[in-house]
């Protein structure tokens, strides 16, 4: 559990939605910082491409962002994610043909003073289903599946990869979720491993907008996806 838990606590409040957060010119201008970064994953099991936005790439953007969205939340630092061989990374491009299953990007530091995590739509067609159920441990996959549960490795989480755990079952209610959610949203999820849990809101991807909520939050990809989806997401601290 983070150790600057009441701290965070203060800081949560409900996601929102900045309508023409950038315009469409500069939609443009990340989608060729996109297609110019290398590919960091490649899982032809999941459907999914990340590139890291590394350091020194996309200079101008990234000063676009951070004073935008210091206008928006006031102060923070980016969490920046770290690559191999230790080079600083602004966010993450996820290109997905296949909707994330339910996690949280709570950090890997439980020292750190954890903030707000941002998504910015980079294609026309998705949805992100956020819950009110909130998590205060390190950026976990929650799942009910044995056979990934078995691959909760303490090497990968060192290596900034998630860690594996069924504990949202114990600690949330016994309440199974709600059928209708399920068959609209989240197919792709085993209604088993949703109990106790309860949807906040459903943003339904928009150009230009940015996404806000806190990295408490669970949350995942909805089942409704057409072709694929390319998203950009970033993490702050305090």
């Amino acid at each position: 559990m983070h150790s600057e838990l009441n701290k965070i606590k203060k800081l949560e409040g409900s996601p929102k939605v900045i309508n023409n957060f950038i315009n469409t010119e500069e939609v443009a201008q990340f989608l060729k910082l996109y297609d110019e970064l290398p590919i960091a994953v490649n899982n032809l099991k999941q459907k999914v491409i990340k590139k890291r936005w590394l350091d020194g790439s996309g200079k101008e953007l990234e000063s676009l962002f951070k004073s935008k969205l210091k206008s928006v939340i006031g102060d923070f630092r980016m969490d920046n994610l770290i690559t191999n061989d230790g080079k600083e990374c602004f966010g993450l491009f996820q290109e997905s043909h296949n909707p994330l299953k339910l996690h949280v990007d709570a950090g890997f530091n439980l020292r750190d003073l954890i903030y707000k995590q941002t998504l910015i739509p980079l294609s026309e067609h998705g949805e992100t289903v956020i819950f009110k159920n909130r998590y205060y441990g390190v950026s976990t996959n929650f799942t009910n599946n044995e056979n990934e549960l078995a691959e909760n490795n303490p090497e990968n989480f060192k290596k900034g990869k998630n860690a594996r755990s069924d504990e949202h079952l114990k600690i949330f209610s016994d309440k199974p979720f709600d059928k209708s959610d399920h068959e609209k949203y989240l197919k792709h999820e085993n209604i088993e491993n949703l109990k106790g849990m309860e949807i906040e809101f459903v943003y339904n991807w928009n150009l230009g907008d940015l996404l806000i909520f806190d990295r408490t939050h669970l949350h995942c990809s909805s089942s409704n996806i057409k072709n694929k989806k390319i998203g950009l997401t970033t993490f702050t601290k305090k």
